[in-house]
């Protein structure tokens, strides 16, 4: 039975958190954002939001260009960090010891440990309550292969992927979860 709260709760976890990456005016930074989506598959179009008081906010809102990365679970701890600290007070690539190269199409910080990266330029920002949906066309995919099956499914032998909870707290769907499949087949 649903009872009814006077107060919000908000149950959008677990799930995954993208990391975001910026380089506008010789300033790099990074940070997690658990809300992110991708929003259109042709043309493929991804979205994050990003707190107006973020350092990261008015860095992603000059450059105009963005990029998105998702890590393995044994990065968790810089994925904390990444959304913890903030990039105004440290370097939090050199804190988290994370390598990156520039990307070719966005000129934003491609992580090396990631597993998926989509560089993007922004289309699009609008404001919805205390957050900025900043849009973006992907304009480059990075995908290391050999974590993914011929299928395009993520090979859990290879990749453990984390999810976040809440809390500071993450889990992971990795080779011996339980998967099952409900595929309607069509008469």
């Amino acid at each position: 039975m649903l009872d009814v709260l006077d107060r919000k709760i908000m149950h959008c976890y677990p799930g995954m958190v993208a990391i975001v990456t910026v380089s506008h005016n010789g300033s790099d930074n990074v940070m997690s954002a658990g809300w992110h989506s991708y929003i259109s598959y042709d043309p493929p179009i991804y979205g994050v939001a990003i707190g107006r008081e973020r350092h990261t906010y008015s860095l992603v809102k000059n450059a105009g260009y963005f990029a998105i990365h998702f890590l393995p679970l044994e990065k968790a701890q810089f994925i904390q960090e990444a959304g913890t600290y903030t990039g105004a007070d440290l370097n939090k690539f050199e804190q988290g010891n994370m390598e990156f190269e520039y990307g070719t199409a966005s000129g934003a910080p491609i992580l090396k440990d990631a597993y998926v990266v989509y560089e993007c330029k922004t289309i699009d920002i609008n404001t919805y309550g205390d957050h900025d949906w900043f849009v973006g066309d992907i304009i480059q995919f990075h995908c290391d292969q050999e974590k993914f099956l011929q299928n395009g499914l993520p090979d859990f032998e290879n990749l453990s992927i984390p999810l976040y909870l809440g809390r500071s707290m993450y889990t992971s769907v990795e080779h011996n979860s339980k998967f099952i499949s409900h595929r309607i087949r069509e008469k």
